[in-house]
């Protein structure tokens, strides 16, 4: 019998049959996963980069968060595709495929990969909590090891109130974003104009490496691999081909309204970075945003403690949340790629703890200077860069294959696409390290 992919939630959401006309209790029904997905586009990587290309560009950038963001939508309908077809996770399917000595080198890979989505989530959080309370960063560090208490605590209800308490995560740190970037009273006329493409983006030498920033804190691996596992999370007649027709419109639907949400924060970041640190200030960091937000001479009349507390205070939450699919992204491939599997608590510490050994190393050696702590998110963007072509091809390999697939393998045309676009994702990720 095939193994299922995160045997604690694999079909535990029943939904409406496709012969039933009750739309709105089906959207209903398979809505979640999408959210679990979002929040990882949402990360203290994407707040940096956001930040960052919005301070020094303006909004020029909004145009390369929009096509990241189709990008993305386009590989997570190919995981959900793969899940929701054939049932199975793409380390699973992967692992079908290869050899043995590939499968433990790709398992190690995304291994790495798992811990510096990790790494974010933990300096992230570490962060916030020094910015919010005055905790040194290595106390907020080890504070980060109880966030399994929190997967736990979480999981113990189902994951349909995992995936409710992650969109309000997302509703709360929308409108925080909405309350201040209104407030800040950007430019709607240059946003319109930041969100077409414009040639500087590619010949100037800055804008573009920003530019490589963005998308590489976009588009992550963990994504990809949770995403074809969630997917299964609804049960459905998988032998009704009406039936899986129907299971992968709405998962489509799903993905597709999150990741407009993910892209709608990540804008907000980038205007509000546009709008108050725009030759106005250097922006090198998150701290620069906190204290920016309550000092008139930076931002104005907007300077205000209350603005720059709920700045923090939406950095934490989504550090925390974050720390909810990191796991499950890791047990999915340690399942997959070597067929072991540990208890998610267990694979919790087991993560945080490797993760904390570099960092405590790294922290002692910069004195927990706070601005050189967090270049730590970028590089763990490098670990994700190299990791995502070793998702991506055997992503879109896999989803081609009509033996596999049946009728919903990707036509030839949509498969030259596919590849094409990876292989400039790949380009823009080697040309991003050099």
């Amino acid at each position: 019998m095939k193994k299922k992919s995160l045997d604690e939630i694999n079909g535990s959401v029943n939904v409406p049959t496709v012969y039933e006309s009750a739309f709105w209790q089906k959207f209903l029904a398979y809505s979640g996963p999408g959210a679990l997905v979002a929040v990882g586009y949402m990360d203290p990587g994407n707040w940096l980069t956001s930040l960052a290309g919005g301070g020094q560009y303006g909004y020029t950038l909004l145009s390369v968060l929009f096509v990241s963001i189709i990008v993305a939508m386009i590989m997570q309908s190919l995981s959900i595709r793969l899940g929701v077809v054939t049932r199975t996770d793409l380390a699973q399917a992967i692992a079908q495929r290869v050899p043995k000595p590939v499968r433990i080198s790709l398992w190690l890979l995304n291994e790495l990969a798992m811990m510096a989505t990790d790494l974010t989530g933990v300096v992230g959080t570490s962060i916030a909590l020094y910015l919010l309370f005055h905790l040194p960063l290595i106390v907020g560090i080890f504070l980060t090891v109880a966030d399994v208490l929190i997967v736990l605590v979480f999981l113990r209800f189902g994951i349909r109130r995992v995936e409710f308490i992650v969109l309000t995560t997302i509703l709360v740190v929308g409108t925080i974003f909405t309350i201040e970037v209104c407030r800040a009273h950007p430019s709607w006329l240059a946003i319109l104009n930041g969100i077409i493409p414009q040639s500087k983006i590619i010949t100037n030498h800055s804008e573009l490496l920003m530019s490589l920033g963005i998308i590489g804190a976009t588009i992550m691996p963990h994504n990809i691999y949770l995403h074809s596992a969630l997917a299964q999370s609804r049960r459905y007649d998988e032998h009704d081909p009406v039936q899986v027709i129907e299971t992968l419109k709405f998962a489509n639907w799903d993905s597709i309204i999150h990741l407009i949400a993910a892209l709608i924060v990540n804008a907000l970041l980038l205007i509000l970075g546009g709008t108050l640190f725009f030759h106005t200030a250097t922006l090198n960091s998150l701290a620069d945003v906190f204290y920016g937000l309550k000092n008139p001479h930076i931002v104005g009349a907007l300077s205000s403690p209350v603005m720059s507390w709920l700045f923090g205070f939406a950095l934490l939450i989504t550090g925390l949340i974050s720390s909810i699919t990191s796991t499950l992204a890791g047990q999915i491939v340690m399942e997959g790629y070597i067929n072991i599997r540990l208890p998610l608590w267990k694979r919790r510490l087991l993560t945080r703890f490797v993760t904390l050994i570099p960092i405590v190393i790294i922290g002692c050696l910069i004195r927990f200077n706070e601005q050189q702590f967090e270049q730590l998110i970028i590089y763990a963007q490098i670990v994700l860069s190299i990791a995502l072509p070793f998702t991506l091809f055997p992503l879109v390999a896999i989803t081609s294959d009509q033996k596999l697939m049946g009728s919903h393998a990707s036509p030839t045309w949509q498969t030259i696409i596919e590849y094409t676009l990876v292989l400039l994702l790949t380009s823009l990720n080697i040309a991003a390290l050099f």
